[in-house]
């Protein structure tokens, strides 16, 4: 690695460059912490230019990275190309000069601590030289057992002459005890780990939005480890202000956690601006819902989507020698069929959007001749929507036996599934043939579904667009009930599609008392059942017949004409 003189250097003579410079020829054993000549040249140096001086130490002993700053302040290099080892450690140690006149013990300022941790050094060593005596402070991360959670701890040197350390063998200790998952139950080793933020205005529900990103998290394999919720306009440059996302930032490191997820779409300007601050990687809701969505899209339909969706989202976040997408090169972020075209430039990423837009308006028209043929076979179409996680797919099963995958996350249903549906007349209607419908399952929707995704799955939405019958289910059991409704009303509206008749149905009422049933049955005017024991059935399709019937007979009056149900 090439060795680098960076920081405060103006107004230095050649000769004091060339003293400083000198600094890189310095020897240090791999086994020892710092050597005495070293730390007092550097501390003298240091005060004979009244300027803090640092060396970055490789753990092989190489003076890599020699930094001038002021009287008070030091200024370090970017280390972000010397890479995270083994316990996620820099495998570089900091050594500065401390001119402080506070006492005779060398300090450690509060920014070289927040650097110790932030770059996760090996160890900083501060030195001082006080009455001939070299003096040392050293401070390095370690891990509370029983919290599970790393801190700093430091120790003090009054006289480096008669201290012995064997450096190499406390490291490999160290971060060995930094790797292991101790006996910190709340780690679970192969996932990553994230800490939320939310920053919420006036009128939002904090826990109600904090909560609905924790179960986002969950769908994609991510465990939370903490949550930070500031009430507060959120800042235009870093969202929760520049104080407070070092503080986040620091929390991070100190639960090892990898990620930092925003409960908000950042803008790119935000999203550059918090990446370049951190080496953790930084995604929002938006990210996570794309990721999501990668994960379990499993046709040839679903995967062209999910990356279309990917490399517009990530198209306004590309930048000439911008890291922050490197970072979601793998794991959650970086999922999908767009993972490997995250980086490349902006020409072939439009001319990628453009193929994929093409292949995708192919599948439309594929999908209309489908639609068509139905429609000519004279079946009516009834679309099962509401949002997501609400048993949507679960009810679909019931009614159709069939075995589309159901699990308690949100986005299980991706690639929406149709069956025909036979439904037998009322016990009135004896004389009256099967109404026989195509009864389609649809993916879920969400608050503030990223614009690009909506776009991207207009191809399988369009099938709403030709339902006769929209089946909006609601989950009984969901204290944001209301606001959930509100939200896909708002999808529905926006997809110009709040003309189509629309049954409101309450699912999971097995998991609410019948009087609570009964009372959002009548406050939505909905169907109230339970698609897991398929109580209310019988009223749910006599429903459905009766909405298809009176849309018909619409039609038909509108037409001229007469039709039989």
């Amino acid at each position: 690695m090439a060795q680098h003189l960076t920081g405060n250097t103006k107004g230095l003579a050649p000769s004091e460059i060339r003293r400083i410079e000198r600094l890189f020829e310095r020897k240090v054993d791999k086994d020892e912490l710092v050597p005495f000549d070293l730390a007092r040249e550097l501390f003298q140096t240091a005060a004979s230019l009244r300027r803090r001086l640092g060396v970055i130490i490789s753990r092989d002993g190489k003076v890599v990275e020699v930094a001038v700053g002021t009287k008070d302040i030091l200024y370090l290099p970017d280390l972000g190309r010397y890479r995270l080892g083994k316990g996620r450690l820099r495998r570089l140690r900091l050594v500065f000069s401390d001119l402080s006149n506070r006492g005779d013990v060398a300090q450690i300022p509060p920014d070289i601590y927040t650097d110790l941790e932030r770059l996760r050094l090996d160890m900083v060593v501060s030195v001082k030289e006080v009455q001939n005596r070299v003096q040392v402070s050293y401070a390095h991360i370690i891990k509370l057992e029983a919290q599970g959670l790393a801190t700093t701890h430091t120790e003090r040197v009054k006289d480096l002459s008669l201290f012995s350390l064997d450096f190499s063998t406390f490291m490999e200790e160290l971060e060995a005890g930094l790797d292991s998952s101790g006996t910190a139950e709340h780690i679970q080793q192969g996932k990553d780990r994230a800490v939320l933020v939310g920053v919420y205005g006036g009128g939002r529900d904090a826990a109600a939005s904090m909560a609905e990103l924790d179960e986002l998290c969950r769908t994609a394999g991510v465990q939370v480890v903490d949550r930070v919720i500031q009430h507060r306009a959120p800042d235009p440059k870093t969202l929760l202000g520049k104080g407070k996302l070092e503080e986040v930032v620091l929390r991070c490191l100190r639960l090892g956690a990898d990620i930092l997820i925003f409960d908000e779409q950042l803008k790119p300007g935000q999203w550059r601006i918090i990446t370049n601050s951190t080496e953790l990687k930084v995604l929002d809701r938006s990210m996570v819902i794309l990721d999501i969505f990668a994960q379990r899209a499993t046709s040839s339909d679903g995967r062209l989507q999910v990356e279309l969706a990917q490399l517009k989202y990530n198209l306004p976040r590309l930048v000439e020698k911008d890291t922050g997408l490197s970072r979601l090169s793998g794991g959650i972020g970086g999922r999908g069929p767009g993972e490997t075209k995250l980086e490349v430039g902006r020409r072939h990423i439009r001319d990628r959007i453009s193929d994929l837009e093409h292949q995708i308006g192919k599948l439309s028209q594929q999908r209309s001749l489908r639609r068509k043929q139905r429609e000519e076979s004279e079946l009516p179409q009834v679309s099962i929507l509401g949002y997501t996680n609400v048993g949507k797919s679960t009810l679909f099963n019931a009614l159709t036996h069939s075995t589309v995958i159901v699990e308690n996350k949100l986005f299980a249903t991706l690639d929406p599934a149709s069956r025909r549906l036979v439904i037998p007349p009322p016990q009135a209607d004896g004389g009256v043939d099967n109404k026989v419908v195509v009864l389609s399952d649809t993916v879920g929707f969400i608050r503030d579904l990223p614009e690009e995704l909506l776009n991207a799955f207009r191809a399988t939405l369009e099938e709403l667009r030709r339902a006769a019958l929209l089946v909006h289910v609601l989950d009984a059991s969901d204290p944001q009930i209301a606001e959930r409704k509100k939200a896909v009303d708002k999808v529905i509206e926006e997809m110009g599609i709040s003309a189509t008749p629309c049954l409101v149905v309450i699912n999971k009422i097995d998991r609410i008392s019948a009087e609570q049933a009964s009372l959002l049955a009548r406050e939505y005017g909905a169907i109230a059942i339970s698609a897991t024991n398929k109580s209310g059935f019988a009223d749910l399709k006599r429903s459905i017949l009766v909405e298809l019937k009176r849309s018909e007979h619409e039609r038909a009056t509108s037409a001229g004409g007469d039709v039989d149900v």
